[in-house]
């Protein structure tokens, strides 16, 4: 399993990630964007939305995304 995560000590919640890719990333109540987690699992994705996770990741700001294997 590839597990997409935000590290909320990074992020500044800048609401990229979810322009970017709303199947994927939201922002909580504390203004930070987190992974759902219906939607966390990288292998599990369709190619596009992975092609989107992807995008998010790689235009953080903050490279607050990581995609780890668990």
């Amino acid at each position: 399993m590839q597990k997409i995560e935000v590290n909320k000590d990074i992020c500044i919640g800048c609401g990229a990630c979810q322009a970017i890719c709303p199947d994927v990333f939201e922002i909580n109540d504390e203004g930070l964007a987190v992974a759902k987690e219906e939607n966390n699992d990288m292998e599990k994705l369709p190619d596009e939305i992975k092609e989107t996770a992807t995008d998010a990741k790689e235009n953080c700001p903050v490279q607050a995304i990581q995609v780890e294997n668990k």
